[in-house]
């Protein structure tokens, strides 16, 4: 498996000319289109049935085209998007506050550090309200005033209310809206639908990707499936940390299969951590649960103001607590983006000002809400997560405050894309949180499901038949020679892992990667901690390779298998990201290197070397990746130093 170290890699944005406001709508009526009697004749494979990926294979299939979408739940309606609580952002200025798709753009390009492109978000806050509409048309049922509009709260890095919702469930509202619709296709017969199928390799002939390989894994057989098209829509890879919010099985196979086959991956350090996850409460615990970012429009976080006090909160009086968010960043107080809020979290336990298990938390306190509002209106806003937060924990939040602390979240970085949605290896487009395009160094929260259904619905449908329409497609199917070829270094791979009969497990090493990431490129990075973490990784690979135990066979339901193959691609990859933050000497969003930041603790970025993409080439196995660079222009909004205060 190589790349193709002799060409230099092409980094064409494909950004249109012309007034911010009118690209996208020039954009979309110079593509070349395909005629309704030939969608059928093509075929666009679909990796992934979250938001973005069951949302473009429904529309791709009503379009006309024959498609086929794969995923490894049993299910579509179990895919990630699921979990998503908190609501998603749109320009429709409900609540007469002054929003608009100009704010909205300037908002996203602002909580990003000014690490994303001016075309790919100005186009996501146009279409935002088009999801909307979208979803009501599905019948998603979003929240409601009591006249009966739609209600908007507020989220993180905004002073107006856009952000929609469904109570704490709009992840798995908005995902049956999605999947309808996909169900909807595959009953007319237009969606093949491959449920517990694993991606394992992408075919590439001719310089242009032209199927997959697969791994069914309830049977353990490998699979072969041609098209014209793939999409990856496979989410983050989050879980690289092993303690993530994510689910177990969110991974970075597919998107790591597709760069070792020639696609760009840009800015691979860029992770989010999430200020409000419950903390971690022993070495037990394989994963970490997220409340939601909703719930600081109506919490207080908070820490005591003496170091190791541990006294009760209800016998800690006001006078003695430090509500450090609103002290530090007055203009946006507990609705300070992501970044910025889990960094003085952090701060602050770092101060021994932490509370519960370690020391490792702070505060969330409802009762300024409930005495303002009652306990019947909160509970109208977030039972089902505050029911979530006492059944994991056993305390009850309208008592007592919650516990939480920072953890690994949604990953900015991605397989890298043109405005079409289309990676560096012609045929295969990336969308939803697998792609880099929209987020810069940090993520709006609500913006996830926002980015996904805009993909899904409203840019690749049309893009998707630009490609096509130009393209002269050569006749292929799984008996050419390349997909045999996949096949075997598949199968190769599959062999040697269970022939190692080591003496570790898969989750050994995977909570040993997953500690080393976190504590040199999670929340705070440094080139010690990067280089240090550069050198045991090619140790713990090789361990890895030597002494790990699989268990089962190959052809079979295998769990331990499929964790192996993951595990096995985190190992390659978590090296990618501790190179791509430590070649970034600045501080910007997600990635704050401790060196460069300003007397008072925040970000300090370097514009004049670092406002480009860091677009990561491979070069062969043992060969060390190529870093190229996309250089990101300002020309509607002035780069300026990020301020919430």
């Amino acid at each position: 498996m190589t790349g193709a170290p002799d060409v230099p890699m092409q980094l064409d944005d494909r950004i249109p000319d012309g007034p911010l406001a009118e690209k996208w709508d020039r954009h979309r009526s110079a593509l070349r289109l395909v005629s309704p009697a030939n969608k059928r004749k093509y075929h666009v494979i679909v990796v992934g049935s979250g938001l973005a990926g069951a949302s473009a294979a429904a529309s791709l299939a009503e379009l006309g085209y024959n498609v086929s979408c794969f995923c490894f739940q049993d299910s579509p309606r179990r895919a990630h998007s699921i979990a998503a609580q908190g609501g998603i952002n749109a320009a429709k200025n409900y609540q007469n506050d002054g929003d608009s798709v100009e704010r909205l753009f300037r908002d996203t390009i602002k909580g990003g550090d000014f690490r994303s492109r001016e075309g790919n978000v100005y186009r996501l806050s146009q279409v935002s309200a088009d999801i909307i509409d979208q979803c009501v048309a599905q019948g998603v049922p979003f929240a409601r005033e009591y006249g009966g509009l739609l209600a908007n709260r507020s989220f993180g890095g905004a002073q107006v209310s856009r952000t929609f919702y469904a109570r704490g469930q709009t992840g798995q509202q908005l995902l049956i809206g999605a999947y309808q619709a996909l169900e909807r296709q595959i009953a007319r017969g237009a969606v093949q639908m491959y449920t517990r199928h694993e991606m394992l390799d992408l075919v590439v002939i001719d310089g242009r990707a032209r199927g997959i390989v697969v791994r069914d894994m309830v049977t353990g057989a490998i699979e072969s499936h041609a098209g014209h098209d793939v999409v990856l829509a496979t989410g983050g890879y989050g879980n690289v940390f092993y303690l993530s919010t994510n689910a177990k099985g969110c991974n970075v196979t597919a998107a790591f299969r597709a760069w070792k086959r020639g696609a760009g991956f840009a800015n691979p350090s860029f992770t989010q951590i999430h200020p409000t996850c419950i903390p971690v409460s022993g070495e037990y615990q394989s994963k970490l649960t997220l409340m939601s970012e909703s719930l600081r429009n109506d919490g207080r976080v908070w820490v005591p103001l003496k170091q190791d006090d541990t006294r009760l909160p209800r016998d800690i009086p006001d006078a003695e607590r430090d509500y450090f968010l609103e002290r530090k960043y007055p203009s946006f107080g507990n609705l300070a983006p992501r970044d910025i809020a889990s960094r003085a979290a952090k701060e602050a336990c770092d101060e021994g000002r932490g509370v519960g298990r370690g020391g490792l938390g702070v505060y969330l306190d409802f009762a300024t809400a409930i005495s303002r509002l009652g306990e019947d209106v909160i509970r109208e806003r977030y039972a089902n997560l505050f029911e979530m937060y006492e059944r994991i924990t056993g305390e009850n939040p309208y008592q007592t405050p919650m516990r939480i602390y920072p953890a690994v979240h949604y990953t900015m970085g991605g397989t890298w894309v043109d405005y079409n949605l289309m990676s560096t290896l012609p045929g295969l487009h990336v969308i939803g949180e697998a792609n880099f395009s929209d987020h810069g160094a940090n993520r709006l929260g609500a913006s996830a499901l926002m980015q996904g259904l805009a993909d899904g619905y409203f840019v690749l449908p049309y893009t998707i038949g630009d490609y096509i329409a130009g393209t002269k497609f050569a006749e292929v199917d799984t008996s050419h020679s390349a997909f045999a070829e996949a096949e075997q270094q598949v199968r190769d791979r599959t062999a040697r892992l269970l022939a190692i009969n080591g003496s570790r497990s898969v989750d050994s090493f995977h909570k040993e990667l997953g500690k080393l990431m976190w504590d040199h490129c999670g929340m705070a990075r440094s080139r010690e901690g990067l280089e240090l973490a550069l050198r045991r990784i090619p140790e713990l690979r090789a361990e890895f390779w030597a002494d790990v135990r699989v268990l089962g066979s190959a052809d079979t339901l295998n769990q331990s298998l499929e964790k192996a193959g993951r595990v096995a691609d985190f190992m390659e990859f978590a090296e990618l990201m501790c190179r791509d933050a430590l070649e970034r000497e600045e501080s910007c969003g997600g990635h704050f290197r401790v060196e460069y930041q300003t007397p008072d603790g925040e970000a300090l970025r370097n514009d004049d070397e670092f406002a480009h993409v860091a677009v990561w080439e491979y070069r062969g196995e043992g060969v060390p990746a190529k870093r190229n660079v996309e250089q990101l222009e300002f020309e509607f909004v002035q780069l300026a130093t990020r301020s919430y205060k």
